[in-house]
């Protein structure tokens, strides 16, 4: 009888950050492996930018991969990586 050997999925994960005041008409869009940045003025699109950026260093510092960070502690980092 042959075994069955089942695969673990691996956990996936992807952030999202959508500006909704773009009033120029200018289409943004920052896409990476893993997080995808649409829309906003330029300023709003750069410091959502900036934001997930720093965010992956921080991470990266810790030792942590985004599908492996508990969503309380991934808050309080991109709250301390937000632009003042």
């Amino acid at each position: 009888m042959k075994k069955i050997t089942r695969r673990r999925k691996t956990k996936s994960a992807h952030l999202l950050g959508v500006g909704l005041d773009d009033a120029d008409g200018h289409k943004r869009l920052t896409s990476a492996e893993q997080f995808t940045i649409v829309g906003g003025s330029e300023e709003t699109h750069g410091r959502m930018t900036e934001t997930v950026i720093k965010t992956f260093e921080t991470l990266k510092e810790r030792g942590k991969a985004l599908q492996a960070v508990e969503p309380k502690e991934l808050a309080e980092i991109i709250q301390q990586s937000t632009p003042r």
